[in-house]
């Protein structure tokens, strides 16, 4: 795997990634009651912050070095609740990979293997100060 950076927020949220590469990011969200809305489930913010840190960790295996990313776009769809206590699973695969942008797409499933979310963002790629 190649050497992420320091992922602080990922690391607050207990996020844990599983395998990068150029292709392709997962990992794994343990839905804890920090991260829940009221009934006990994943919070939407939570959903797209997981994918969001996938589609940064993403791009960042595509760079060459002295290059970093931010994104300037992100859409979610929804399409079943995570309860607490479970894990979120996510697989973030490129849908453009340009020199300038690129767009990652993250499917995020329940352990009972159901879709929960499909997240569609651009990156911006930063040339180096």
């Amino acid at each position: 795997m190649p050497t992420l950076p320091t992922l602080p927020f990922a690391d607050l949220m207990g996020l844990k990634i599983l395998s990068v590469s150029p292709e392709k990011v997962t990992a794994e969200l343990p839905v804890k009651a920090e991260l829940c809305t009221s009934p006990a489930i994943l919070h939407g913010g939570a959903v797209m912050a997981f994918a969001d840190t996938l589609g940064a960790v993403a791009t960042v295996a595509n760079l060459a070095a002295g290059f970093s990313t931010t994104t300037i776009e992100s859409k979610t769809n929804f399409f079943a609740a995570i309860p607490a206590g479970e894990s979120a699973f996510a697989e973030c695969t490129p849908l453009h990979r340009g020199k300038t942008t690129m767009v990652w797409q993250t499917r995020i499933t329940r352990a009972d293997g159901r879709l929960a979310a499909i997240v569609t963002q651009t990156q911006l790629v930063l040339a180096p100060r």
